[in-house]
């Protein structure tokens, strides 16, 4: 009876210490956060016009400050991990807001032109199952 106490003892020590354990997301991690829901929000079909230009307007202004305080994170400089890596070689999607406005195009123009969608190439694009 005592080793079980012992045990479920422990056991609750062990949980309560995960528990407490803050976890803590980086400059760059919330950035990327924020850019993939505004961008869930551009190609969502459920939303109305209104409503996805409302969570896209509002994602953009928080991704403005984002962006600047990965650009200025000086916990950055200097780490070679695959996530900084890949953030700093692909300027042009992992900073989307300042580089489309240093393109001079829309967000969602930019970010087709990023990742190899042309206007042309969806208007000719079929709806279908496959």
């Amino acid at each position: 009876m005592r080793t079980s106490n012992r045990f479920i003892a422990a056991a609750v020590l062990v949980l309560a210490a995960g528990i407490s354990v803050p976890s803590h997301a980086g400059s760059l991690e919330n950035m990327e956060r924020e850019r993939a829901l505004m961008l869930e929000s551009m190609l969502t079909s459920e939303l109305t016009p209104e409503r996805r230009q409302a969570k896209v307007e509002m994602s953009r202004n928080r991704l403005i400050d984002l962006e600047r305080l990965v650009l200025r994170d000086k916990s950055l400089v200097g780490k070679s991990t695959p996530a900084v890596r890949a953030a700093y070689e692909n300027y042009d999607l992992t900073f989307l807001v300042h580089a489309s406005t240093e393109h001079n195009r829309t967000l969602m123009d930019h970010w087709l032109q990023q990742v190899g969608v042309s206007t042309e190439s969806l208007m000719n694009a079929r709806v279908g199952r496959r």
